[in-house]
């Protein structure tokens, strides 16, 4: 960058893999306790004529298929950057989020549909047997939680993984209730209550997924960075006069990134120097705000004006 320049720019480089690579063995074990535990309540939803556990089957069904797509996409997300693909594949995760928020929604439909289908129906269900298959389930769940515990705090991709199974341990309880009634009382319609229950629990978190994976897909400003603030603590370094296509967004869980056009005083440059004023920018946002991946242009006073007439 040379002295006599009036733009400049500052990188910091991603961090190295995405918030979701460094739970990637704890996936695989999610997905293989998924996978045998929807087998078992498959085997016991039939034996005990279920439709609890049938559903919760089904469930575990498509969570096992978002917990491989979770685990394909952080393979695919941590290619590295090409010329055509400046950030990677890092947005795949988020798009098996997406695609994790729309078969949670599938199930829970085809759950609530087939729950009242028993209403119609009724079915006599085997209390004993449901409440074992339900305990195993129940179980399983819980080890598979406390693996993605703490990996749901920093990526969509593993919170969606951990709200699929976190649905599956309430519905696996929802099933041991409903035997538990049908043991005690012989009330067989508990079966699809705890059915609808199970559809109903779905709903809510995926939705509130959902809304903040279409955020980052949307481009939307990360949910912990204030824009005002932003523009705030960039206008009060000494020298600048004035912030302008000021933007911030996330890639993936874990990668805020943000560019701004920075006016800056010409005394200010010629006194400090494009690479000290560079600095303080990318000290005052990394500090403030956690964004490690800024980009910023310098430019004199009237040089926006100057941009407004090349973009007509």
């Amino acid at each position: 960058m040379g002295a006599g320049h009036d733009h400049g720019h500052a990188h910091h480089a991603p961090t190295s893999g995405t918030a979701a690579a460094a739970y990637r063995g704890r996936l695989r074990i999610a997905l293989a306790i998924t996978l045998t535990v929807m087998v078992v309540e498959i085997v016991g939803g039939v034996l005990a004529d279920s439709l609890a556990l049938i559903a919760d089957a089904a469930h575990m069904a498509t969570d096992a298929v978002g917990l491989g797509m979770a685990l394909l996409a952080i393979h695919f997300a941590n290619r590295p950057p090409s010329g055509n693909r400046t950030f990677g594949y890092a947005r795949a995760e988020i798009l098996a989020a997406l695609a994790n928020c729309l078969l949670l929604l599938g199930v829970g439909g085809y759950v609530l549909f087939e729950a009242i289908q028993r209403f119609i129906t009724p079915v006599g269900t085997q209390g004993g047997l449901t409440v074992v298959f339900g305990a195993i389930g129940l179980v399983a769940n819980m080890i598979s939680l406390t693996l993605l515990m703490r990996g749901q705090k920093e990526s969509l991709n593993v919170r969606g993984a951990f709200l699929e199974v976190a649905a599956d341990a309430l519905g696996s309880l929802a099933v041991i209730v409903s035997a538990a009634v049908i043991l005690l009382t012989g009330w067989q319609a508990a079966d699809p209550i705890a059915s609808l229950v199970i559809g109903v629990m779905i709903v809510p978190r995926t939705v509130k997924l959902l809304r903040e994976t279409l955020d980052v897909l949307l481009e939307a400003a990360p949910k912990n960075v204030d824009m005002a603030e932003v523009r705030a603590h960039i206008l009060a370094l000494p020298g600048v006069e004035d912030v302008h296509d000021l933007h911030a967004w996330t890639i993936t869980s874990g990668m805020p990134v943000l560019s701004a056009h920075v006016v800056v005083s010409s005394d200010t440059l010629d006194s400090i120097g494009h690479e000290k004023m560079l600095h303080d920018l990318q000290g005052c946002i990394g500090d403030h705000f956690d964004v490690e991946h800024c980009t910023f242009q310098l430019e004199p006073g009237g040089h926006a004006e100057h941009e407004a007439k090349l973009c007509h």
